[in-house]
């Protein structure tokens, strides 16, 4: 079969309103950026949310509507020229009286604070209305001239609902999917592997029809998607990236291996086996760097120092000498008593946030460095434990679906008993007492 050179999330991309997915609070009936179309009317305005929740195809159906011309730059890859030449062309639009071309700009947190100054005469005359758009809270990263010219809104990650219509709206309409039988007898894995990102999903429904289809030149009965498919391709498409076969990963396994086992004998072995194989030094100093939190952690935190500036103590030696700071570093870490309870608190905290979702933040922890902060009441009511007997004042952290959860849990070792003292004498009936 022939598999379109267009991308899928690119030959799925809406250009009307009434497809767009998501956001009701912004372009549903009544909504602001849909009332901002209907009026003709468009100011300029930064959209900020997470990767894949629409807000490219947002700007360019908004300028597609209002029949605006639309100039995009992206932060990574544009610098102040770029800025000038784009607004110059704006500038003599305006001898034809046409209406003033919308300039989107993506990852505009990105852009330096004289980038950012390039824009505000353009923007403040009118010459371009500005679209910005931002992964990062734009009070920190755009300058307030620049923010005080423009209204902010925040699109939300995409529900599940949201994520499922996509889906069957990509098999009946997209021009290859449709032509297949795709039968999702599972989607947890698509939804978990997507994390909300629209682009990302259709990335991966993609990458697993293209696997079913590639080379084939009839139609497949049925094309069955279950969770256990998706990680399988997914992890397949991983490995095509193992450019230097599987003794490669067997050998650091063992090394690795070793040392949390604390067999320092071991340990040097498998080191004298990658330095011989002509391994690269930071690559094993930067798996040392990984182990000394995950497998000793809080037991010893001098581990992971010490791992630090062996990683950069080989990036500045290189071969042959770094062997002996590898095999120092080694040696300390295997001998080192081993504890995972940072890495568990990690995965358990991981897990949790994916079986509980986008919680919100509780408002009296929130930071509230601008005026809107302060306004929407971000900061209200939170106490500084330094202005409390000990430094400690008891207080809920986590959002309020999650209050007394425990995700750390310290080890029988030394250093964790005595900070499992401190937890006790603080927080109580959560660790123990």
């Amino acid at each position: 079969m022939n598999i379109p050179n267009q991308p899928l999330a690119d030959r799925m991309r809406p250009v009307h309103l009434d497809d767009f997915l998501g956001q009701e609070h912004l372009v549903g009936k009544g909504a602001v950026i849909r009332k901002m179309i209907e009026s003709g009317s468009v100011a300029s305005f930064i959209l900020w949310g997470p990767p894949g929740v629409g807000k490219t195809t947002l700007a360019r159906i908004i300028a597609n509507q209002l029949d605006r011309a639309f100039y995009q730059l992206s932060a990574v890859q544009s610098g102040v020229k770029d800025v000038r030449d784009t607004i110059e062309k704006a500038r003599k639009q305006q001898f034809f009286s046409k209406p003033n071309p919308i300039l989107f700009i993506d990852e505009i947190h990105r852009f330096s604070k004289s980038q950012q100054d390039s824009l505000l005469g353009a923007v403040e005359q009118g010459i371009v209305i500005l679209i910005g758009a931002t992964t990062e809270n734009p009070s920190f990263e755009v300058i307030s001239p620049l923010l005080s010219r423009c209204q902010v809104y925040t699109l939300n990650p995409l529900s599940k609902d949201d994520l499922l219509s996509l889906i069957d709206k990509a098999f009946q309409k997209d021009i290859l999917l449709k032509k297949l039988n795709i039968n999702i007898v599972e989607n947890e894995a698509l939804l978990r592997l997507s994390g909300g990102d629209a682009r990302k999903l259709l990335n991966i429904i993609e990458l697993i029809v293209n696997a079913e289809i590639s080379g084939r030149d009839d139609v497949p009965e049925q094309i069955l998607v279950t969770d256990q498919s998706v990680q399988d391709k997914i992890q397949e498409n991983i490995a095509l990236y193992d450019k230097n076969g599987e003794q490669h990963y067997d050998i650091i396994s063992a090394f690795i291996k070793s040392i949390r086992g604390s067999d320092p004998n071991a340990a040097v072995y498998w080191l004298a086996r990658m330095i011989e194989g002509g391994e690269k030094p930071e690559f094993i100093a930067r798996r040392l760097v990984i182990l000394a939190s995950e497998d000793i952690g809080l037991a010893n935190p001098n581990a992971l120092l010490l791992a630090t500036n062996c990683f950069q103590a080989v990036h500045m030696v290189g071969w042959p000498e770094s062997r002996i700071i590898l095999s120092e570093a080694a040696i300390y870490l295997a001998t080192s008593p081993k504890s995972n309870a940072s890495y568990m608190a990690i995965n358990d905290a991981q897990e949790l946030v994916r079986k509980t979702g986008d919680l919100s933040v509780p408002l009296h922890i929130r930071n509230a460095p601008t005026q809107l902060m302060k306004e929407l009441g971000y900061g209200d009511d939170y106490k500084y434990a330094h202005d409390y007997e000990g430094n400690f004042v008891e207080s809920e952290f986590l959002p309020e679906d999650l209050r007394g959860e425990k995700l750390y849990d310290p080890q029988n070792n030394a250093r964790e008993t005595e900070i499992r003292e401190r937890l006790r004498k603080w927080w109580k009936e959560k660790y123990g007492y």
